[in-house]
């Protein structure tokens, strides 16, 4: 965040700090939720890039198309096991994966609160 708006933000009488902090989260559960992010995003760019709707890949996957947007969303009921499934039946490799989880970290973020 940029020094000009969180001073706004303190100004205003808001608390600024971590998604950590304001979840009370371990450093483990911060970097479950960071990867499952950087899956999440990599597969909507994947399926945007392929061209696909969601309810096309719902069907390639035998979903819904409710199921992809909660995949795309990262919501927490959606597994990390069918997120890698996922985007491997788009044709991502490994490298593709790796690439995504470490996209996830760098993703990290303050908020107000």
């Amino acid at each position: 965040m940029k020094n000009t708006k969180r001073a706004k933000l303190e100004a205003a009488g808001w608390a600024v700090g971590s998604v950590k902090k304001f979840l009370g989260l371990s450093e483990a559960d911060e970097a479950l939720i960071n990867m499952k992010r950087g899956l999440s995003r990599s597969l909507r760019a994947r399926r945007q890039q392929e061209g696909l709707s969601q309810v096309q890949l719902a069907t390639r996957l035998r979903s819904s198309q409710s199921r992809v947007a909660k995949m795309e969303a990262g919501d927490p009921s959606v597994s990390m096991d069918l997120l890698v499934s996922s985007l491997l039946l788009l044709g991502a490799t490994s490298a593709d994966l790796a690439k995504a989880i470490r996209g996830g970290e760098k993703g990290k973020g303050r908020h107000a609160a």
